[in-house]
């Protein structure tokens, strides 16, 4: 269950793609600067719906965080979450989960 909170950051992210590599480290770091940060940890089950509570966490998050990855548009999850993150917030931070090389200098964008 998802508690409804203020949270400085918000993680939207296909969970099999990075939840264990690139988002868990993000995740990490930004709680070790004691950023309060919200990370979904919960399973969410085909056809449910987003909850009332996790809405209001986009909403009222101060920052919007978008980990784009390989697979990231065929979850249904994550494409409700970037719809709701679009309504609500006219800036918010996308990264690609790629490989980060010296020569990939655009990992992350800020968006306004």
């Amino acid at each position: 269950m998802v508690k409804a909170t203020r949270y400085d950051v918000f993680l939207n992210f296909r969970g099999e793609d990075t939840r264990h590599g690139f988002t868990s480290h993000l995740y990490k770091d930004l709680c070790l600067k004691k950023i309060e940060t919200f990370i979904d940890n919960e399973e969410l089950l085909r056809g449910d719906e987003i909850s009332g509570a996790l809405l209001t966490v986009i909403k009222e998050s101060r920052v919007l965080v978008i980990v784009f990855s390989k697979d990231y548009v065929s979850s249904k999850w994550c494409l409700e979450e970037l719809v709701k993150i679009m309504d609500y917030s006219s800036c918010f931070l996308w990264c690609r989960s790629l490989e980060c090389t010296k020569t990939n200098k655009e990992f992350c964008r800020c968006i306004c």
